[in-house]
Formats: structure tokens, C-alpha cells, sequence
């Protein structure tokens, strides 16, 4: 009668503990979803990438790469916690995979950023900002 009483004990803990463990490991994660409208072909493709502030036009977190169809193109960053973030952009028309500058430093290619920010020089984190709270985003980049 011990024995059985001791092993139920230790399967309900067992149990028990086994669900504090999976709820703390359990974090909301939700999705953005980015669309280009105005690319002035579809020649190449558009380049996607998702920066945090501390990385901001760095490493991405995440990057990715779309055709464009009429002027239009579309990709969804998965998996994304929740914080601010912001989103750098640009049409690849030669497809060599970076942005090409003219050699005074003005881009040849067009770009965008989050909140669609018009500033001379390089996208600045903080006129590109947005927030991911417990629910999708989505965004649209006008170049």
C-alpha cells in the first residue's frame, strides 16, 4: 500500500512539474507581413530584412527575398516576439544579392524602410520603428 501511495505521489509531481515547465517555455510569437507596392518593374527581386535595434543595419534577425509581380511584392517574417522592430528593404534589379551605390554614395536601387521614412542618408531605428504587441503586423513599404 506504500509502494502504490509513493508512486502515485511522484506521478502527480511528476505531471505537475512537467506543466510549470511547458507554460514558462511557452512564448507568444506572432508574424509580419510586408508588401513593396510601387516597384518600377518586376526586373530582379525585392530583399526583405527585419532588424531589432540592437542590430539595426547589421545582421538582420531575419531576411528574405520575393519576386515582384506588377510592382508588387510580398514575404511574412514568422516567429517574431514581441518588441520594436523595424524593417529595411530594396529592389535587387542585377540580382547580385546587395544594394548597389553610385560612387558619391547615392543608392542606384530603390529602397524603403518601415513607416515608409523619407530622410537623406542612411534608414535611421528610430523613424523606422514599429511595435509587435500579441498580434500580426502588417506593413506596407512604398519606395
Amino acid at each position: 500500500m506504500q509502494h502504490v501511495i509513493l508512486t502515485m505521489a511522484l506521478l502527480f509531481s511528476t505531471i505537475i512539474l512537467g506543466q510549470n515547465s511547458t507554460n514558462l517555455n511557452i512564448e507568444k510569437t506572432n508574424s509580419i507581413t510586408v508588401s513593396i507596392v510601387n516597384a518600377l518593374n518586376d526586373d530582379g527581386t525585392a530583399n526583405f530584412a527585419l532588424f531589432d535595434k540592437e542590430n539595426f543595419r547589421k545582421q538582420p534577425l531575419q531576411a528574405k527575398t520575393s519576386k515582384i509581380e506588377n510592382g508588387k511584392s510580398t514575404v511574412i517574417f514568422e516567429n517574431v516576439r514581441n518588441g520594436q522592430y523595424a524593417i529595411i528593404c530594396f529592389h535587387d534589379e542585377n540580382e547580385n544579392k546587395k544594394m548597389d551605390f553610385e560612387l558619391n554614395g547615392m543608392p542606384k536601387e530603390n529602397y524603403g524602410t518601415s513607416n515608409n521614412s523619407l530622410s537623406f542618408g542612411p534608414p535611421q531605428f528610430e523613424n523606422s520603428k514599429f511595435e509587435l504587441l500579441n498580434e500580426d503586423v502588417v506593413l506596407e513599404i512604398k519606395f
